[in-house]
């Protein structure tokens, strides 16, 4: 999956964090600057604000002016925050003539426009009040975040004396947050808008998990486990009994309550239903969620039927491979051969990521005929943790560092993919899985937005789902130009990815405009796809917990694939693809409607070029 950072980006859209802007240096007084400078300065001015009162996302970027804090989240002076600053920008903002612009600059103009204007219809005090007052679930939330964060295998930098001891303070207010976020919950529960009891079950689970681990095994004892060179043994005997402490005094009695509230207090009022339109306000929850995670106004319905539209669609290239094949059975049949015959069936968690290593290895070989600029931040492969493996997705990226100027920063972007109930995973899809989330997908996306230091930063670092997710998708329609899937069953799996994305748009919509039941929506997609019930059962619970995110990949694909075909019908000989991904990339995350007009702008240059 991913945002953005994946992980952050589920964050911030749990947490109503708006997409703010972020830096360029500061340009001169606005009252006498051109109007390039002022737009720049607001930029930097926005940025500077939004990264001291977030500044989690400081540390993500490798910002640690803030990092002994981890933000004043959930509460009402956070909201009333936000909503003055994103007020206070757009008021600058329009202040500007966008005509007057050059090119770039008004991409970037409209860019920032949508993020102010999205963030602050999220803002109202309306849907706040039904957004919230349910301030975490199983799929995203900061008990599902912080401890992957603070592990000392995350974004937190664990190098000196100082990173270590910020981290205890932050967790002094992440305990804030969570009771904080307990406080929120009941305030749902008197206003009548709670989360189901399937996601509330599921978020007790998630607590036990981590309440079990105790103090030495806890994720957040990782840190002290292994020090750095440069940290005294008098700190390092320090620092393990002020973790020991912290764990033991603040960090399990936190995640206790909330786990004991949760279970003894909401769950019994929790919905019965699944679905967010069975909720009070559900509906202008979901239709809210569709535009702001596709970036376009559509309906549930025109949601559903194109996606029934591509599983038509996408089945007949599956009857085309099971014929290619021999096989003899149905398509449900042969979904049911791959889902269970031991030749499809990882043996170890080390074969996955070594053979991941050697797709990697077969798409760099390749990757050069269709982009021209290769990010320098390195690429590592994992497999989730324990803790959080089971309401994983099947895959997922976190986003990198790279900073030529402080090397001291730099970390790699890391690809995760789920290892959970090992037996029910199969092996065709690595290789579209690696396209998704790797090369080229979310590890170029990302990176070769944030090492851009020519873009503004809420240009490199800010985003939406439907480009995050759209370009992710994109990336594995690639397989045939970067020589993958030459296996009909590798190609069988990519296929197999393609469905999911496609059964998406109908299972969401399904769930939340349609009334379907969790059970409905798992069979649904055991039917028409290969993917095991484990896989299956948390895509749906996913889609439960997040509504609309699931929308995002196949809209943005869709897009993207649409504007390439345009260009490749108008351009003829004139197009090259690696001109094409340079466009679509290396201005950041853009909102569909923003890409399609920079996109008939370059198609109309080329044309007009002898």
């Amino acid at each position: 999956m991913t945002v953005r950072n994946i992980l952050l980006a589920s964050v911030c859209a749990t947490l109503m964090i708006p997409a703010a802007a972020f830096a360029q240096p500061p340009a001169a007084a606005a009252t006498t600057a051109p109007l390039h400078d002022q737009l720049h300065r607001l930029f930097h001015e926005s940025d500077e604000a939004y990264l001291k009162r977030n500044p989690v996302y400081a540390i993500f970027r490798g910002d640690l002016r803030y990092a002994d804090h981890l933000g004043d989240f959930v509460s009402d002076a956070y909201y009333d925050a936000e909503r003055a600053a994103g007020e206070d920008d757009l008021k600058r903002l329009r202040a500007i003539d966008r005509s007057k612009l050059d090119a770039t600059d008004q991409i970037a103009y409209d860019v920032f426009e949508w993020q102010t204007v999205n963030a602050l219809n999220n803002l109202t005090p309306e849907m706040l009040a039904l957004v919230a007052v349910r301030p975490i679930d199983h799929f995203t939330g900061f008990h599902t975040f912080y401890p992957g964060f603070a592990s000392g295998q995350g974004a937190a930098p664990f190098k000196t004396v100082a990173d270590y001891e910020n981290n205890l303070k932050r967790h002094k207010e992440y305990v804030v947050l969570i009771d904080r976020s307990i406080g929120r919950f009941r305030q749902g529960m008197q206003s009548g808008v709670v989360q189901s009891k399937m996601t509330v079950s599921n978020m007790i689970g998630q607590l036990d998990a981590i309440i079990n681990q105790g103090v030495e095994g806890s994720v957040f004892y990782g840190p002290v486990s292994k020090f750095p060179d440069g940290i005294s043994p008098a700190d390092q005997v320090r620092l393990k009994a002020a973790y020991a402490a912290a764990i033991r005094d603040e960090l399990i009695p936190v995640h206790t309550r909330l786990r004991d509230f949760l279970k003894n207090e909401y769950l019994p009022v929790a919905r019965e239903t699944v679905g967010i339109g069975s909720m009070k306000g559900g509906d202008i929850v979901y239709r809210a969620a569709i535009e702001q995670l596709t970036t376009l106004p559509l309906t549930p319905d025109y949601v559903h039927n194109l996606g029934l539209s591509e599983v038509a669609r996408i089945k007949s290239e599956m009857e085309a491979i099971k014929q290619k094949v021999g096989f003899k059975g149905t398509l449900a049949e042969f979904f049911h051969y791959i889902r269970t015959d031991p030749k499809f069936k990882p043996t170890s968690k080390q074969q996955l990521v070594d053979g991941y290593y050697a797709i990697g290895k077969k798409v760099d070989a390749r990757i050069a005929e269709q982009f021209s600029t290769i990010p320098k931040t390195p690429l590592e492969i994992r497999y989730y943790e324990a803790y959080r493996e089971k309401t994983a997705a099947g895959g997922s990226y976190e986003s990198g560092v790279y900073d030529p100027k402080d090397p001291s920063k730099n970390r790699p972007g890391v690809f995760y993919f789920n290892t959970y109930d090992l037996p029910s995973r199969t092996t065709p899809g690595m290789e579209t899985l690696y396209l998704h989330e790797g090369a080229p997908g979310h590890h170029f996306q990302i990176s070769l937005a944030q090492e851009n230091d020519r873009l503004p930063a809420f240009m490199r670092y800010g985003g939406n789902t439907a480009y995050a997710e759209g370009w992710g998708l994109y990336a594995e329609t690639l397989w045939k130009e970067l020589g993958m899937e030459t296996d009909p069953y590798e190609r069988f799996g990519g296929l197999d990815d393609e469905m999911l994305r496609a059964m998406r748009l109908v299972v969401d919509s399904g769930i939340h405009a349609k009334g379907w039941t969790r059970e409905q929506a798992i069979q649904y997609m055991l039917a028409n796809s290969s993917m095991g019930e484990t896989d299956a059962t948390a895509e749906v619970e996913r889609y439960i917990a997040w509504p609309g995110q699931a929308l995002a990949y196949k809209i943005g694909q869709l897009t993207m694939s649409r504007l390439k075909a345009k260009a490749q019908q108008e351009l003829g000989a004139k197009f090259d693809p690696r001109d094409f991904h340079a466009q679509v990339l290396m201005t950041g995350a853009l909102p569909m409607t923003v890409l399609e007009k920079k996109i008939d702008n370059w198609i109309a240059s080329v044309k007009a070029a002898k």
